[in-house]
């Protein structure tokens, strides 16, 4: 399994930006597809981006296209999380994961593919 580690979370006005952070660690980083989920208070984590094994292939949930932006440096072991035009509604724990896949191509949007979770990046939106 990878072990990771999220950064970058924080407390923002709406309309702000942050970059959030990845590391990775463990098994190279290059063997993963990976992704970003997300927890409100009191609901489901859920998937906002996620990315192949090479950033070749994205995928976004339809409430986040246009604002989020996924990538990732495997040379650096790194992904990253560029979230703009903050709003409210964003406010959650940010997760990141990583999914153990042998195709180059592969996007995982299933939760229950992904075997390795950091803990988590809070970020809050105010007014």
């Amino acid at each position: 399994q990878a072990q990771l580690a999220e950064s970058g979370g924080g407390s923002v006005q709406a309309g702000g930006s942050l970059r959030l952070s990845c590391a990775s660690s463990g098994r190279t980083m290059s063997s993963y597809a990976m992704g970003w989920f997300r927890q409100a208070p009191a609901k489901e984590r859920v998937l906002v981006a996620a990315i192949s094994r090479r950033g070749e292939n994205t995928r976004y949930a339809d409430t986040v296209k246009g604002r989020f932006s996924i990538s990732r440096d495997n040379a650096k072991s790194m992904m990253y999380l560029q979230i703009n035009n903050l709003t409210l509604e964003d406010t959650a724990i940010y997760y990141c994961a990583a999914d153990l896949v042998p195709y180059w191509d592969t996007v995982t949007t299933q939760y229950a593919r992904y075997d390795s979770w950091g803990q988590g990046t809070q970020v809050t939106v105010s007014s």
